[in-house]
């Protein structure tokens, strides 16, 4: 009882910041428990360290997503996960870029790419969807491709014959998780200098190519990517 009420008094708690939200940082992947940890993923993961850096929990339901605001670079910033599964990820990023009243520029997309070897980060502050469906559909729903994206490298499949669908809903191996954890840390990094306005500073520094391993595919179930 009296540890129950010493965690209450002396837990750190987060409020929300006061202002208007300025920037929305979208991590995209596929909702629930069977896709975790997979290479579609990337964009989930990404996010929620930015979320433990800033110590935001991403846990309101809000714009067919999951939630949360925080201060990131001096700017109040919404981290949003959307619902909606991969290839409609736009659905969820045009409601709160309208209800927010923000241009698109004012969106950062955290997002896997399969052209990059584990551990390469690709960033740009424009461009096309390069056949990622969740890029796809955000920008069909906007009608722009003038925002920035952080491309974080999940590997290539591992023969020509794979099937693509089922390799970037695997999950990824022990070796590759020690080499995304830094990965994310820089992933951090160049969120917040892209939120500050300095995209250009953010590809000088934190483009790079990656050297992961080549693991085996591994069976995993899906649905929409």
């Amino acid at each position: 009882m009296l540890d129950d009420l010493f965690a209450k008094l002396f837990s750190k708690k987060t409020a929300a910041p006061a202002g208007p939200v300025e920037f929305i940082i979208a991590g995209l992947g596929n909702p629930g428990a069977d896709y975790e940890y997979t290479r579609h993923n990337a964009g989930f993961l990404a996010l929620d360290h930015i979320a433990e850096k800033i110590d935001v929990k991403i846990n309101r339901v809000k714009f067919k997503s999951y939630t949360g605001e925080g201060v990131l670079a001096g700017k109040k910033v919404l981290l949003i996960k959307p619902a909606t599964y991969m290839n409609k990820s736009g659905e969820a990023i045009v409601e709160a870029l309208g209800f927010y009243k923000l241009p698109v520029q004012n969106l950062l997309v955290l997002v896997d790419d399969i052209a990059l070897p584990t551990g390469a980060l690709r960033i740009r502050g424009a461009g096309s969807d390069g056949g990622q469906n969740g890029l796809k559909n955000i920008i069909y729903l906007t009608g722009e491709d003038a925002f920035p994206r952080v491309r974080i490298g999940v590997g290539s499949k591992p023969h020509q014959d794979a099937d693509l669908r089922n390799w970037v809903l695997t999950r990824f191996s022990e070796e590759e998780g020690k080499i995304l954890e830094p990965i994310f840390e820089q992933v951090t990094g160049a969120a917040e200098m892209i939120v500050s306005g300095d995209i250009e500073g953010a590809m000088n520094r934190y483009n790079k190519r990656g050297v992961g391993p080549k693991p085996a595919a591994q069976p995993n179930p899906s649905k929409d990517s």
